[in-house]
């Protein structure tokens, strides 16, 4: 059993590693204009860029889930192989003069790994930390989206340099990231690793009610999430020419995705005084009034913009951790990974749709509404939640 004073550097470890590794995610989409401009004929570039990462990781998390590979398996050893192949599957959107085929199946393969990194991640800290497991799980979340926002960063920093420096920085850090976690951290004191692969452990935890209720409210946030993030830059395009103002859009990209990692701290904080489920159902209502209030917002002066693309960047996902946390409570010890999994499989793969329907709908209306039909995941997942609480 893991000592008081060493348990304290674990979290900080995991979160580090997590934060490395995730990079991966976006780092396709923080480069995407100078990618453009070798494929002239794609117009869904962007939609189809963010969907072929998604798809990886909904086949890699659907085929861990099934195989249960987090739970019969060290984790720290998933995690680290996870991220040294993912970090070459990065590179490879680097070659020169590669087919568009070539390139989506690169970022397919990406996505594909990163399901043995976000899940496993949440997996290793659920081993650790048996009580206050939502605030964990918020420091470690809240790594996903700072990780997830930092190619932006990287981005808004080099734009003086080929737009090849980005990829390289992220698999760097990411091949940092896997052997960090890999050499500090060993499986958990409340580790259960499962005796023998049962293909109907994944829909398991669907049998208990709070277990759907709980699924039902993440689904309905990732419906808004990812489409949100993925969009931004295009809605603060549309913004930056309506208006005829010059700002960075990769910095400003960056800074409304990465105040989501304060969210994510902030949120598990606020779970250990009013509750995982509560604190979740009150951040889930305001991203989706965002979604709502978003029209408006986008004909108003600049401060305002910002104060409400930070706000709405908290609370977007502030209820995540929180809901991996409610997840993982309301699972078995020797089906917690393989249900972690499944649950981000399904919400990962409804993120699609939303990000295929954004983009459709940019052709149709004006960039100004595009963000108010997300409003249906948030109104869908609280009804879930609250049904469930009467």
């Amino acid at each position: 059993m893991k000592t008081h004073s060493t348990l304290k550097f674990i979290l900080p470890i995991i979160v580090v590693s997590q934060f490395l590794c995730t990079s991966l995610w976006f780092a396709g989409n923080a480069v995407l204009g100078d990618i453009a401009k070798n494929y002239h004929h794609e117009t869904n570039l962007l939609a189809n860029l963010t969907s072929m990462v998604q798809f990886g990781f909904i086949a890699g998390t659907l085929i861990f889930a099934v195989f249960a590979i987090s739970d019969y398996f060290s984790p720290s050893k998933v995690f680290v192989i996870c991220a040294l192949i993912a970090s070459v599957f990065n590179l490879g959107i680097c070659l020169r003069n590669i087919p568009i085929e070539f390139l989506m199946s690169f970022r397919f393969l990406t996505g594909f790994m990163l399901a043995g990194i976000y899940p496993v991640g949440m997996k290793i800290a659920s081993d650790y930390y048996k009580e206050g497991l939502g605030k964990s799980l918020g420091f470690l979340v809240g790594a996903l989206v700072l990780g997830t926002a930092f190619p932006h960063l990287i981005k808004s920093f080099s734009l003086s340099f080929p737009w090849q420096y980005v990829i390289y920085a992220t698999s760097f850090l990411t091949a940092i990231g896997g052997l960090i976690l890999f050499v500090f951290i060993p499986d958990g004191p409340f580790r259960k690793a499962g005796q023998k692969v049962n293909f109907a452990d994944f829909i398991l935890g669907f049998k208990n009610q709070q277990f759907r209720a709980i699924a039902f409210g993440y689904f309905g946030h990732m419906w808004e999430l990812y489409a949100f993030w993925a969009f931004l830059p295009l809605v603060l395009n549309f913004y930056k020419s309506n208006n005829h103002l010059n700002f960075n859009i990769s910095l400003l990209s960056f800074l409304v995705i990465g105040v989501g990692s304060l969210g994510c701290a902030f949120g598990g904080l606020l779970s250990q005084h009013f509750g995982a489920k509560r604190t979740a159902t009150i951040a889930l209502s305001i991203s989706g009034l965002c979604c709502l209030l978003s029209p408006i917002l986008l004909t108003s002066s600049m401060p305002l913009l910002l104060i409400f693309f930070f706000i709405w960047g908290l609370t977007a996902t502030a209820d995540s951790p929180l809901f991996s946390s409610l997840i993982a409570k309301y699972s078995s010890a020797e089906t917690r990974g393989t249900s972690l999994t499944i649950v981000n499989c399904i919400g990962f793969a409804i993120t699609i749709i939303s990000i295929q329907l954004l983009n459709v709908l940019s052709k149709q209306i004006n960039s100004r509404y595009l963000y108010v039909v997300l409003a249906i995941g948030p109104l869908l997942g609280l009804l879930a939640l609250i049904k469930k609480s009467k």
